[in-house]
Parts: C-alpha cells; sequence; structure tokens
C-alpha cells in the first residue's frame, strides 16, 4: 500500500532510523477480544450518534465557493475594514489554499487535513465527536501534555491514567488492562512533552494493529526528532490521527494553527462539528506567507539542535544537576536537588523556565527550553551565581 512521504526537505538527517514490520507483542492483549483486530476499525461504530445524524451549519462561503465580482450572500460590512489590510469577508471556512501548500510538503492529500485554532481545538473535536459524555473513556499516558486531560474533563470523559514507566516508555501491560469496550481513544505524545523523549515505534504500532478504536499521535516536536513521522502510516491505519503544529519549529505559536491527519473518514467527521470560520483570514495569509520559508525554518531546527547539546553539556557541570534526559525536542528536563530553589533563583534573574517538580515521575524536575546562544548564556551565567551562593 502507498505510504505518504513528507516531500519537504525540512531538517531530517537526524531521523532516518529503519523501521521494519510491526511487532505484534504478546502482551497486548485487551480485556475486549473485539478490540484485538483492527480490520475491524469503523469510524461509524465509534462515532457518537448525534454526530453520525449532525447536519452541520452551512456558510455563506460553503454554499459559494467560486470568485464574483460582487458579494451579497453573507451580511458583510460591504465599505472594507479600518486597517490596512482588509478583513471584511469571511475566511475561506476549509482553508484550501494552506492546506494545498502543507499537502505539498508534507505529502498528504488535501482531504487527509484538518486545521484548527491550535492542535487543542482539533483534541477537543476528537473528543465531541467520538465520546458520549459519561459513559465512554481514553486511555493518556503520564506524564504527557495536559491538555488530554483538560479536554476530557471539560467533555465529561473518564481519563484513565497508565504511567509511562521508569524510563518514559509506553506500559503496554498496563495500557492492555485499561482498555474496555467504552474505551474510545489513546493519546501518545511522541516526542513526549514535558520529557522529551520519543516513544517507542514499535509500540506504538502494536496499540494501532490492536486497538479498535483511535490512536492520536501528537507530534508537536517531530522536526527536533530523530524518529520519523507517524504520517508515513496514514495509508496504513485507519485508526491513526498525527497532530502536528506550526508553534515550534516554524514559530508561529502567535497565530494559532494545529493540523491534525488522518483518513478523509476522520477528517470528515472532524470538519462536520468544527465552527464554520475557525481559522481567521490573517491568520491563514500569514501562514500561506511563512511556508514559503521552508530554508529558514530548516536553519533554526539545526541551530536549536545544536544549541541544545551545547546547554546540556554546559548544566552537566553543575553540582545541583542530577540528571539530563535524552531530549528529541527544543527542550531539555533537567533533574536537580533543588528545583523550586533554582527556579525562584532564576525568576528573580529575569529568566523563566517551567518547574515541573510536581508532576509525577518528573520530582526534582525543570523543564528548559533551547534558547538562543545569547539566553542560553545567559542561563547558564546566572546558575553559575547561584552555585557560589
Amino acid at each position: 500500500m502507498r505510504r505518504y512521504k513528507e516531500r519537504s526537505n525540512l531538517y531530517v538527517s537526524r531521523s532516518k532510523i529503519l523501521i521494519g514490520p510491526v511487532q505484534h507483542r504478546d502482551c497486548f492483549v485487551p480485556r475486549n477480544d473485539a478490540l484485538r483486530n483492527n480490520i475491524m476499525f469503523s469510524v461509524n461504530n465509534i462515532l457518537r450518534n448525534n454526530i453520525k445524524n449532525l447536519t452541520p451549519y452551512s456558510s455563506a462561503r460553503d454554499e459559494f465557493q467560486g470568485e464574483a465580482s460582487v458579494y451579497l450572500d453573507a451580511n458583510e460590512n460591504a465599505f472594507g475594514s479600518p486597517l490596512h489590510e482588509q478583513y471584511n469577508r469571511y475566511p475561506d471556512p476549509l482553508q484550501i489554499a494552506v492546506k494545498k501548500r502543507l499537502s505539498e510538503i508534507k505529502g498528504v492529500p488535501v482531504p487527509n487535513i484538518f486545521l484548527g485554532n491550535g492542535s487543542d481545538e482539533a483534541i477537543d473535536i476528537l473528543f465531541r465527536s467520538f465520546c458520549n459524555p459519561g459513559i465512554d473513556n481514553v486511555i493518556i499516558v503520564p506524564p504527557t501534555y495536559g491538555m488530554y486531560q483538560v479536554s476530557a474533563n471539560i467533555n465529561d470523559v473518564e481519563a484513565r491514567k497508565v504511567n509511562l514507566t521508569v524510563d518514559y516508555q509506553l506500559n503496554m501491560e498496563g495500557i492492555a488492562e485499561a482498555i474496555d469496550e467504552h474505551t474510545k481513544m489513546i493519546f501518545i505524545c511522541s516526542p513526549n512533552n514535558p520529557t522529551g523523549n520519543s516513544i517507542n515505534r514499535t509500540d506504538v504500532e502494536t496499540l494501532l494493529a490492536n486497538f479498535n478504536g483511535i490512536v492520536v499521535v501528537d507530534e508537536a516536536y517531530i522536526n527536533y526528532s530523530r524518529q520519523k513521522t507517524f504520517i508515513q502510516e496514514l495509508t496504513e491505519y485507519a485508526n491513526l490521527v498525527v497532530l502536528q503544529t506550526l508553534s515550534k519549529a516554524w514559530g508561529l505559536a502567535g497565530l494559532r494553527l494545529g493540523m491534525a491527519f488522518a483518513s478523509e473518514e476522520i477528517i470528515e467527521v472532524m470538519n462536520k462539528v468544527k465552527p464554520p470560520y475557525n481559522i481567521n483570514e490573517a491568520t491563514q495569509q500569514l501562514v500561506l506567507q511563512a511556508l514559503q520559508n521552508v530554508d529558514q525554518v530548516n536553519h533554526w531546527i539545526k541551530q536549536t539542535l545544536l544549541e541544545r547539546d551545547k546547554l546540556v553539556l554546559s548544566l552537566k557541570r553543575f553540582d545541583f544537576v542530577q540528571d539530563i534526559y535524552p531530549s528529541d525536542a527544543n527542550f531539555i528536563l533537567v533533574k536537580t536537588t533543588d528545583a523550586r530553589g533554582i527556579y525562584n533563583h532564576l525568576v528573580g534573574q529575569g529568566i523563566i523556565v517551567r518547574d515541573r517538580s510536581k508532576v509525577e515521575l518528573c520530582e526534582g524536575c525543570l523543564r528548559i527550553t533551547v534558547g538562543t546562544p545569547e539566553e542560553n548564556v545567559t542561563l547558564t551565567e546566572t546558575l553559575e551565581t547561584m552555585s557560589l551562593i
């Protein structure tokens, strides 16, 4: 079966790990035997009944998608906007121009792409589409990105926690035990936030091959990773959803644009549920401009990886640093003797890192984003003053 290949020359020289065939691990035996065969996966089988029957809102731009000289159909202000740029017209509800450019970069057809107001919108829409409140459940694997739990709580969906192992990998036996007939989704962040490491690929493939629900692989940090994206597996697994973002390597966090890649059937459901104009015109225009600058993004990725390695070496020399965990992201997780004390010292000097010491399996840890060379020097010099106290 043909696989999608990412056509961009985004930095991938650290990502050429050869992946063999799926290894179906014997330990993965869900409680319900009906969940074991991926051939049985069907979007309609896990879709909420009210979503199946939903008639989505039909906007003016849905009903007329061509070009015209006079638009009198959407009750817009015909005189324009009080700005240099004109934003008086509603944006394309399906963001086709942006998707076409992303299709060129990612090698994924437009019908397999969903765009959201950040990846958080895609996460929320998946909950609203597939999980019945008060009945269904999802599995999350802490420590991980906190919005999976928040979205579950907002949508009144049980989030079953199966903690990662001590080396921050999936507890496959625990996941198998947690699955029941009401388990609709499993969320996996890889590279993982806040630990920074990539999840073993064969474990994720085992879940995809055996779980009769949706496996969401959140690849917010994939551009920094040694692993290849799971986008190329979309044609192999109908139950795969891959999340990516323009907030990290692309440097567009302020524009809030996230991406979901999945089967046409799943994308159709997400488009059906989303608000009609969820990506504003300014974001669409600016993103299109940014997506022309692949070389600049490549340069930043390479520089970030070099600075990450230098920062690790610099931090290792401090007595209060106990461990620095391997990272495939643009940040590092650092285990210290006094995380809160170090955090407060840095705040006092105008340097903000993230205190993760109260997160399970991250006790004593600070999460430090890789900054510019100058910012990283400022950080280490400030830590030197603390070591003298």
